[in-house]
């Protein structure tokens, strides 16, 4: 683990290989000064030596405090896990600090007569080490902690999608046979007033127009480009059907057909129109079609039916919510009992939820 850069940075959240040999380093130098006595005159050879031994305890400390930190982030790994991890790694650094230098001592205490161990005289010094290695270890903990808080959001901003996701994926779902179900509507409509050549190329050019749900049926937005041309070809059916009594008018700047919009959505608004209004030679429908302020307005002169056919009530509502899901920008709505007006919001990328 020590020469393999994968693994230090899968175990310690960070390539600590400096942060080690210069922290060693310091903390050998540190615990040379905490131990020197100015009364004792040293050589320079016992200089050497007690800095070469102070090395060796500072890299023992380091190595095997850094081993069971290893150890215990393997067996504790959740952020949940943290306030057991940081106790046991407490306890392994006291026991460390305090081993090494029993042991340290003792061994040097072999080629010395003039060395022995006295805990007593030295716990003033252990104190000083065990607070250093604590203040390195918690740097430790402070990046492991750091790396599974940003994992932590970054699991639950996931998970959020996922579920963003499948409500979208219900919407959409919801859309299409919504549609299904009113163009069965107008198909009945044209096999009772029409004849059944009629028939017969609605239900051709109801297949391209089905064809266009397939390509696109996995999306969440569209460009508004492409939504246009879906809606112009359901009108281009409807207008087989009511002839010059539907009247569209458009104007959609090109240079706005690069924006996005909710699929299905333009072509509902304007299915719903139709269903809910009359159309006649006596009362033609006029639908305007507008951009303003970055929305995509549709809206007409209510000519409300006497009698109503059956609704799913999902159109507008289905859009609200799959807008809701995307954007911070919602649709709005306007009836004033005599104009209705639907505005749909264009999106960028600045707009859409990430």
């Amino acid at each position: 683990m020590l020469a393999n850069k994968e693994k230090r940075i899968k175990y310690l959240g960070f390539d600590d290989l400096w942060f080690a040999v210069i922290g060693i380093v310091i903390l050998s130098l540190s615990a040379a000064y905490i131990f020197y006595n100015p009364s004792d005159r040293l050589t320079t050879a016992e200089i050497i030596i007690t800095l070469v031994a102070s090395l060796f305890f500072s890299t023992c400390d380091w190595l095997i405090n850094r081993f069971i930190l290893i150890r215990l982030r393997k067996k504790y790994p959740n952020l949940k896990d943290s306030a057991q991890r940081i106790t046991l790694l407490f306890l392994g650094i006291l026991a460390t600090v305090v081993m090494v230098d029993f042991i340290g001592v003792s061994l040097i205490s072999l080629l010395s007569e003039n060395v022995s161990y006295n805990f007593q005289e030295r716990i003033r010094s252990l104190v000083v080490i065990i607070l250093l290695t604590i203040m390195i270890m918690a740097i430790y903990e402070a990046v492991y902690f750091f790396i599974l808080l940003k994992r932590s959001i970054r699991e639950e901003e996931q998970a959020k999608q996922a579920i963003i996701q499948a409500q979208l994926d219900t919407l959409r779902n919801q859309a299409q046979p919504h549609f299904f179900f009113n163009t069965l509507n107008t198909l009945r409509d044209i096999i009772d007033q029409s004849p059944k050549e009629d028939a017969k190329q609605f239900v051709d050019k109801l297949s391209d127009i089905y064809r266009f749900l397939l390509e696109s049926g996995n999306t969440n937005l569209i460009s508004l480009k492409d939504e246009l041309k879906f809606a112009k070809a359901y009108i281009h059916i409807q207008s087989e059907r009511f002839g010059e009594n539907l009247r569209l008018n458009w104007n959609t700047p090109q240079a706005l057909l690069h924006t996005m919009i909710v699929p299905m959505s333009l072509q509902l608004l304007l299915e719903n129109t139709i269903k809910h209004n009359i159309i006649s030679r006596a009362k033609p429908l006029e639908i305007n079609i507008n951009i303003k302020d970055d929305y995509i307005i549709v809206d007409n002169i209510i000519q409300k039916k006497s009698t109503q056919l059956p609704s799913t009530k999902v159109g507008l509502k289905n859009i609200e919510k799959r807008y809701a899901l995307i954007s911070d920008r919602s649709v709005e709505i306007v009836n004033d009992g005599y104009k209705f007006s639907v505005s749909l919001p264009l999106l960028k990328d600045s707009t859409i939820k990430e």
